[in-house]
């Protein structure tokens, strides 16, 4: 009994610091993207990247929702997404969350990579461009077999639609952001629970065989998977760590942070987008697949050139 009060302490411990950080940049954002909307800026910015969304399958208003996360993080821009009020259907749901789990939070994720000696236009072409590409190939394939066609059922529903005053605004993102709350402590409680039950560690070890066929060494694997498991801030910073010591080959530190861009916290994440209505197996498998894929391309192709190209394009050491 002691056991499971403790557990649950200490999830509500850790909903509480991770909501607080949260926070801070939610509230602002909402304000700000309630100016802008005023202001006819939605309008403006869905117009401007309409032919984007087009290419991928997904209503102009998601480029709004796309930016935010990646200019800011995913809570944020489901925020945003729910007081857009836009039906989609499952296959959109899974194409907007394919683009958001490889493109988000650039600002800091991008820092982390630099640090690490790869390259800024390489990180933000592989993510950017990963995550349009993975949209289109997804698109393709749901025309081509008329799946996932029903409509996306969202757990977290917008609090109201239409025209609302301000006041009524104000305590519909209240409401929001209580259930933010929510959505955090399930997250993290089920997040706990993997970890005691070992099977975040089963999938560590699946894992490991294909992150040696990408030329991975055993000094970067295991770093590798705990980017891959808890998020690229835990296994990014030990990478940042073992590269400034030169304890990593250069260009495993490249194929490994590479690879994080496109697939961290693929647990977590990965819960998060099944909220507003994603296909499990798409967001999941398909982006691992996905993922696998594109570092091993990649890094075969990263081998054929060598020298001051391959520090201008790709990655400088950073060691000591």
């Amino acid at each position: 009994m002691n056991g499971v009060t403790g557990f649950l302490t200490q999830t509500f411990k850790d909903s509480v610091k991770v909501a607080t950080t949260l926070y801070k940049i939610m509230i602002p954002t909402i304000i700000v993207v309630k100016i802008f909307e005023e202001f006819g800026g939605v309008i403006w910015f869905s117009n401007l990247i309409a032919p984007l969304m087009q290419f991928v399958g997904l209503p102009s208003e998601m480029g709004l929702v796309w930016a935010t996360a990646m200019f800011i993080n995913i809570y944020s821009a489901l925020v945003v997404l729910i007081n857009f009020d836009v039906p989609m259907t499952v296959a959109q749901a899974s194409i907007l969350s394919s683009m958001i789990l490889l493109a988000h939070s650039m600002p800091i994720e991008v820092g982390l990579a630099k640090k690490s000696g790869v390259s800024i236009w390489w990180t933000v072409f592989c993510r950017v461009g990963g995550a349009l590409l993975l949209a289109w190939i997804l698109k393709l394939i749901y025309q081509a077999t008329g799946s996932l066609q029903d409509p996306a059922h969202m757990i977290w529903q917008a609090a109201s639609s239409g025209k609302v005053s301000l006041t009524d605004w104000a305590i519909n993102q209240v409401q929001n952001l209580a259930i933010v709350f929510v959505i955090i402590f399930a997250l993290i409680f089920v997040l706990n629970l993997l970890k005691v039950l070992g099977i975040e560690r089963l999938i560590g070890k699946a894992l490991s065989p294909f992150l040696r066929l990408l030329g991975i060494s055993r000094e970067a694997t295991n770093l590798t998977l705990i980017g891959i498991t808890l998020g690229l801030s835990y296994g990014g910073g030990l990478l940042i760590n073992e590269a400034k010591k030169g304890h990593i080959p250069p260009r495993d530190i490249f194929t490994s942070i590479t690879l994080l861009g496109l697939l961290h916290s693929l647990i977590e994440d990965t819960l998060l987008m099944l909220v507003i209505g994603a296909d499990f197996n798409t967001i999941f498998w398909g982006r691992l697949i996905f993922a696998l894929v594109f570092v091993a391309v990649v890094s075969r192709m990263a081998r054929l050139i060598d020298g001051k190209p391959y520090e201008r394009l790709f990655y400088r050491s950073v060691s000591n």
